[in-house]
């Protein structure tokens, strides 16, 4: 995952990632409650969120269980390397077709003939182009036709998206297993979301999709950690979720900058919702937080309509989360 990464993705941004710092209130141990305008605070959608993500195998556990499960998460997020071992590696044809995307002399029909090599990708490629995000009105069936629909940018977010699948959306155990479907629509819909709302911020949208990938990295390696400790259940205390998901946002962009991504990203990823950062961070905090929202109001969790939200989806952000609602996973 490394090298390539580095070689092909390039950026911009300069900048090492810091140590997190949170910003998280105390917990309350007990759920949020509303601000007194009532309109929805983050927190109280990562929280939400992080219910809603873990309800199929979400439980009570003790004290020293959470204790053992966040030291191993801090272990983890000093030795990025064994960090990055729990994750997979991506497909060998992503990184060939990246490297003829920077190649000004390859054609358009190069690049299908080369992903006419791959059966998995040509369906990928054809379902894209025929997603409403790109969707001309008449079906596209050909692999030469999709190359000209999603163009260079959008094959380049599409290889990114097929690179990283087998990295959120993977085989583990019963916690792991349970949990990654839920995080890859996440994953999915924040790297849309950021890719959209970059734009606004200064941003680059391929880099900002890049990093909304990156995002959940950390968390998937999080809840492999519970299934190698053989925990059935995933704690789910105030203190733990914010502790939990602070920490796999600083292994996240630990794992980022050892697979060598640019420093642009590891960055992002670590500053990500906090205020008066880089313009990708921003863009990428607000991503998130729409995507956990689409995902909360789509599950039921929240209304579309309830005041509570206004605040959130006001302007372009609005527009934003209808479009990645569009989405299928």
């Amino acid at each position: 995952m490394k090298q390539w990464l580095m070689r092909l993705f390039g950026g911009a941004d300069p900048a090492p990632p810091e140590p997190a710092r949170s910003t998280i209130p105390p917990s309350t141990g007990g759920t949020v409650a509303p601000n007194a305008d009532h309109a929805l605070a983050p927190r109280q959608v990562d929280l939400a969120f992080y219910r809603w993500l873990t309800d199929p195998v979400r439980g009570d556990a003790a004290p020293a269980v959470e204790a053992r499960i966040l030291a191993e998460l801090e272990r983890l997020a000093s030795d990025p390397a064994a960090a990055g071992d729990l994750v997979p590696r991506v497909p060998a044809v992503v990184p060939q077709l990246l490297r003829s995307l920077r190649d000004d002399s390859v054609s358009g029909a190069d690049l299908a003939r080369q992903i006419a090599r791959d059966a998995v990708l040509v369906a990928e490629v054809i379902r894209e182009a025929n997603s409403p995000l790109f969707r001309t009105g008449k079906p596209v069936t050909t692999i030469d036709g999709a190359v000209m629909v999603l163009g260079e940018n959008g094959l380049r977010i599409l290889l990114a998206r097929v690179a990283f699948r087998p990295v959120i959306n993977m085989q583990g155990g019963r916690v792991l297993r349970t949990v990654a479907p839920r995080l890859w629509l996440h994953s999915d819909a924040c790297a849309l979301a950021a890719s959209l709302l970059a734009p606004d911020f200064g941003a680059d949208p391929f880099e900002a999709y890049l990093a909304g990938l990156m995002l959940d990295v950390g968390l998937v390696v999080a809840f492999r950690i519970l299934d190698r400790l053989e925990q059935s259940v995933v704690p789910q205390s105030d203190a733990f979720c914010d502790a939990l998901l602070l920490g796999a946002r600083e292994l996240s962009a630990g794992i980022a900058t050892h697979w060598e991504l640019p420093p642009f990203v590891a960055g992002a990823v670590v500053r990500a919702g906090r205020p008066g950062t880089i313009p990708l961070a921003e863009a990428l905090g607000r991503a998130d937080l729409l995507a956990r929202l689409r995902l909360l109001v789509d599950h039921g969790v929240y209304t579309r309509g309830e005041p509570a939200l206004a605040a959130l989806l006001a302007g372009p952000a609005g527009r934003v989360f209808e479009r990645i609602g569009a989405r299928d996973g």
